[in-house]
């Protein structure tokens, strides 16, 4: 029997969030339904996602402000487990946050580098 599972995250903000999934190559929907399908369909509840990755990936919105992954692991399609596939996102969206907030000081990111170790490196810089 399929069921759907969630992973719980510290992503706030929508907009980083869906960027974070453009980065990764995914075409984010907003405010969809999450949906079984295949054998797995008949009898299975739909579930609101705020944002839609594919078929049988989404985030919603919990009651503590945070947007938790729901997923049936049973009909996980993608390359990577769930578990590396939250963290690439988290990795990306806290690099939109960051961009955002460099660029709410009126800053700019004039250089960035991803590292052997997949960390992220930024150069900012002050225009004046």
């Amino acid at each position: 029997m399929s069921h759907f599972s969630t992973i719980q995250t510290k992503i706030k903000e929508k907009p980083q969030l869906i960027e974070a999934l453009n980065l990764l190559g995914y075409w984010a929907e907003e405010n969809q339904e999450l949906k079984v399908t295949g054998q797995h369909a008949i009898d299975h509840p739909t579930v609101d996602a705020e944002v839609l990755v594919t078929k049988n990936i989404g985030f919603r919105l919990t009651e503590g402000g945070t947007y938790e992954l729901v997923t049936d692991l049973q009909l996980w399609e993608e390359k990577i487990p769930p578990e590396r596939f939250i963290d690439k996102v988290t990795q990306q969206y806290a690099r939109m946050t960051i961009h955002d907030a460099v660029k709410q000081q009126g800053l700019a990111v004039s250089e960035e580098w991803e590292m052997d170790d997949n960390s992220i490196e930024l150069t900012v810089t002050l225009w004046n």
